[in-house]
């Protein structure tokens, strides 16, 4: 998250400070001869200032990426049961879930407690939280993803919990509605 909202403000200042340099101009008496006009010129004080980072601006967020991350697969998981593939939801969720979580059981279970609710009509993901310990769990890299889901019948809150697989790969391993 650091580089996608630092390098724009550093290629901006750096910009800045070229094209100020371009505008100022020495007196004739103290301009440097044509040779020495064709070396390049030292890096602009401006500009390296710049490079640091400003006083008083808050540390990013350095889980972001990896809340990113996990709320694509947390909803793209979703979307499977959104469409009623529940075999195929099963099969793309954590070894974790599937170890603990019976095919016959999730096929039985899952449309029981989704049915009432009627199709998705708008959902939103509200909050991402990283963790490396879950109750129950063994020590790991964990998301939970909250969203808020509009349905035909009810609106609700999804929270799916995910796990980095050794693949490096988020995968859903927890699903619940609230």
């Amino acid at each position: 998250m650091k580089s996608s909202i630092c390098r724009p403000l550093l290629l901006a200042a750096a910009l800045f400070t070229a094209a100020a340099g371009a505008q100022l101009k020495l007196p004739r008496s103290m301009q440097p001869s044509p040779s020495a006009a064709q070396a390049p010129a030292p890096a602009a004080p401006a500009a390296a200032a710049a490079a640091q980072a400003t006083p008083g601006a808050v540390a990013p967020d350095p889980n972001a990426e990896k809340e990113s991350a996990a709320k694509l697969a947390a909803g793209g998981w979703l979307i499977l049961l959104d469409r009623g593939d529940w075999g195929r939801a099963w099969e793309t969720a954590s070894s974790m879930f599937r170890s603990s979580v019976p095919l016959p059981a999730w096929i039985d279970g899952v449309p029981k407690a989704r049915e009432p609710f009627g199709n998705v009509v708008e959902r939103n993901p509200v909050e991402a939280v990283y963790k490396t310990a879950l109750a129950g769990r063994p020590p790991g890299e964990y998301v939970t993803v909250i969203f808020e889901t509009q349905f035909a019948n009810k609106k609700v809150e999804e929270v799916v919990t995910t796990v980095l697989e050794p693949d490096g790969r988020w995968r859903a391993t927890g699903y619940s509605t609230r």
